[in-house]
C-alpha cells in the first residue's frame, strides 16, 4: 500500500503557481505527485546548495519560458512546496540569488510548520 503524503504550501507558493500557463502547471502537479508517493519525477532535481537531495527543483519549459517549483521531501508526512516562480534571466540556468534567498526563508517556515504541527 503507497501512503500518500499530504502537500502543504509556504507563502505565496500555491498562488504563483496557479499563475502558471496550463500546460506547466499541469506538468509540475503531476511531479509533485511523484513526490507525495514518495518517489521523484525525471524532471525533478537536487537544488544546489541545500546539502543533498532534501530540497528538489522541478524545472518546467514552455514556450521559451522557464518555470520551477521548489519543495522539501525532508519531512515524513509531509511534503512542502516552497516556492514557483518564473526563471526571467536569460543569462545562465542557475537559480538567482533572490529565489534561493526565499526558498531559504521558506524552508525555515516549513521547519517551523513540520516541528508545531508534528508534536
Amino acid at each position: 500500500m503507497t501512503i500518500i503524503k499530504e502537500l502543504c504550501w509556504i507563502g505565496r507558493s500555491r498562488e504563483d503557481l496557479r499563475a502558471f500557463p496550463d500546460e506547466a502547471r499541469r506538468n509540475i502537479g503531476y511531479a509533485l505527485q511523484f513526490a507525495q508517493c514518495g518517489t521523484k519525477h525525471p524532471s525533478a532535481k537536487p537544488l544546489k546548495g541545500f546539502g543533498g537531495a532534501g530540497v528538489l527543483e522541478i524545472v518546467e519549459n514552455q514556450h521559451g519560458d522557464t518555470y520551477r517549483a521548489v519543495y522539501t521531501v525532508r519531512y515524513a508526512q509531509a511534503v512542502y512546496v516552497l516556492h514557483a516562480f518564473q526563471k526571467k534571466s536569460k543569462s545562465g540556468t542557475g537559480t538567482p540569488q533572490k529565489e534561493i534567498e526565499l526558498v531559504k526563508t521558506r524552508l525555515r517556515r516549513a521547519a517551523e510548520t513540520e516541528r508545531r504541527t508534528r508534536n
